[in-house]
C-alpha cells in the first residue's frame, strides 16, 4: 500500500472531504463551502486525495465533480485488522484484571 494514503488521510480536512465524499460526488465550490479554507486550498487537498487514489475527478462543463474511491480505504483497513485484534485482546485483559479485583 502506498504511504501517500496514509499521508493524505494524515490532515483532518482531507479526512473532512472523505466523510462529505460519502454522501456522493461533489463539486470543488460545494465542498470548499464547508470549510473556512477558500477554493484553491480545497482544491490542493483534493489534489493530493486525487494522487493518493482516495478520489476521482469528473470533469462535467466548466465544474469538477469529484467521486471516492474506496478501494485505497478497504486497503487501509486490511492493515489495520492486527492493531483491532491487539487492542481488543488489551481490553479483555484488562476487563479480567478489573473483574478480578471487584469479586
Amino acid at each position: 500500500m502506498a504511504t501517500d494514503v496514509f499521508s493524505a488521510l494524515a490532515n483532518p480536512v482531507r479526512r473532512q472531504i472523505l466523510s462529505l465524499l460519502r454522501e456522493g460526488p461533489r463539486a470543488v465550490g460545494d465542498l470548499a463551502a464547508n470549510f473556512d479554507l477558500g477554493r484553491p486550498a480545497v482544491s490542493e487537498h483534493l489534489q493530493v486525495l486525487r494522487r493518493a487514489g482516495l478520489v476521482r475527478e469528473e470533469p462535467r462543463g466548466q465544474h469538477r465533480y469529484y467521486h471516492l474511491e474506496p478501494l485505497p480505504l478497504a486497503e487501509v483497513e486490511d492493515w489495520l485488522h492486527p492493531f483491532e485484534r491487539y487492542w481488543r485482546q488489551r481490553m479483555r485483559a484488562l476487563r479480567d484484571v478489573l473483574d478480578k479485583e471487584n469479586q
